[in-house]
């Protein structure tokens, strides 16, 4: 059998050329104009899992995006693993601030820069890697099910409902998911827990048509100076969210538990560096690892009101409207917060304005089980790979499906992921650190030899 370092420097440019034809399809799932993207990399998916060994594999239809499902079964009675990943990325603006053309890859460095390179076809496309290898080397230990979607950026608004239409067909043991971060690129992580999402827009309407500022300013409510207001009130000064209701399912963290936390590797003094600001800010009598990843939060994504074109036009708006987003931990239901966090702006506003929430999207916060054989063989992996343990992490980003995967097929997920705060996903110049990618399929190969056993 070959080496899985060996087998990787062989091949490793075919793998880059691989996952290059991937990220040139721009599979924006939030955008209509790219629908027939979808398909697309969908398609390039199917071909790509068959290619590296999968017994069948096919573009399978949902109420959105299509789903890619693949599968080899070496043995009905051999533990099964079901790989998660999505093809889908985010919307690249603004261009102007990337370097490099967004669906165009580039190496620059040690870092491949394009949208997707990190998010998730650079980490999902280490999975297919490490099968092809142990296919190929005829050392494929458990049965492997892929399942690749299109919509996890809107949320995964179709997949709950097609895993529970092919509940039979996506039995597995666990489900492995690479679409986290690690903690440095010498300091291996698992991610234990997530946190939900709760997505809501609001829209404040004032007068029925736009007027001018010198004639009825003063006189009218301006939508977006009452916006701008009710948004302010949702925070205190000590970074309290002041919804009545907000914290009240809120699993309270053990001093354990915080103490344990505590010891993961963190420069604040780095973070405020690489963020290119003077103090951090949040909830106060806590961390700032703490608020990422044990404590809801509140954050405006977008706000639009008026003119906000080149140069000056004086107009009193006649709407405003903002995206907002809050970040739930374990016992929060996301629907509920989404409610009474439109009931609260809707109360506090005044009667010189009208006031219209609506609940986008959003999904539960999720616990690993860090005594499972997936966990332990896990951590075996990275230690044969890296030398040392994974540190388990609390993230504070949101996979909504996760908890759904739990509620839905009753199955737990293993999220390895190998990701670094520096790939900016979402923004501008997404990268993904070479070292990362590859080291990633040599775990990936190695974590199925220890989880086979």
């Amino acid at each position: 059998m070959t080496p899985i370092k060996d087998y990787i420097q062989a091949n490793k440019d075919r793998f880059l050329e691989e996952l290059y034809g991937l990220i040139r399809i721009p599979s924006i799932s939030s955008e209509a104009a790219h629908k027939p993207d979808m398909q697309r990399a969908a398609e390039y998916w199917r071909d790509q899992i068959l290619k590296a060994g999968a017994d069948k594999a096919e573009v399978m239809p949902t109420q959105g995006n299509p789903v890619v499902y693949g599968e080899k079964i070496i043995d009905p009675k051999a533990k099964t693993v079901l790989v998660y990943g999505h093809y889908d990325v985010m919307p690249v603006d603004p261009l102007e601030l990337w370097k490099t053309q967004p669906f165009e890859p580039q190496i620059i460095g040690d870092r491949l820069y394009a949208r997707g390179a990190n998010d998730d076809k650079g980490q999902s496309f280490m999975h297919a890697k490490a099968f092809e290898y142990m296919v190929k080397e005829n050392c494929l230990p458990c049965n492997v099910k892929f399942m690749l979607e299109g919509e996890e950026e809107i949320g995964s608004p179709s997949l709950g409902k097609w895993c529970a239409d092919h509940k039979e067909m996506l039995k597995a043991d666990v489900i492995l998911v690479s679409d986290t971060s690690m903690i440095a690129p010498e300091i291996p992580s698992v991610t234990v827990g997530l946190r939900g999402l709760s997505y809501i827009e609001v829209s404040v309407t004032g007068p029925n048509k736009d007027l001018h500022s010198g004639l009825f300013g003063g006189a009218v409510a301006n939508p977006a100076n009452v916006l701008a207001k009710l948004i302010a009130d949702l925070i205190d000064e000590n970074g309290h969210v002041t919804v009545p209701g907000f914290y009240d399912d809120v699993l309270e963290i053990s001093q354990e538990e915080r103490a344990a936390m505590a010891k993961a590797p963190f420069s604040e003094e780095e973070y405020k560096k690489a963020l290119d600001i003077e103090e951090v800010s949040g909830e106060k009598g806590y961390t700032t690892l703490e608020r990422t990843g044990i404590r809801p939060s509140l954050d405006v994504n977008g706000m639009w009101s008026g003119y906000t074109g080149e140069g000056a036009k004086t107009v009193l708006p006649s709407t405003a409207h903002a995206k907002i987003s809050m970040r739930l931990v374990p016992n929060q239901n996301w629907e509920k917060i989404g409610q009474l966090v439109a009931d609260a702006l809707k109360a506090r506003a005044p009667k010189s304005v009208k006031v219209e929430v609506k609940l986008l999207h959003g999904g539960s916060a999720y616990g690993a089980d860090l005594a499972s054989d997936a966990y332990k063989a896990a951590e075996q992996a990275y230690m044969d790979v890296y030398g040392k343990l994974p540190i388990p992490t609390r993230s504070g980003g949101s996979i909504p499906i996760i908890a759904t995967f739990e509620q839905v097929l009753g199955i737990k997920s293993l999220l390895m992921g190998f990701g670094l705060e520096a790939d900016a996903i979402h923004s501008p110049n997404e990268s993904y650190l070479l070292q990362n990618f590859f080291r990633g399929i040599e775990t990936i190969a190695t974590f199925y030899q220890h989880y086979g056993k």
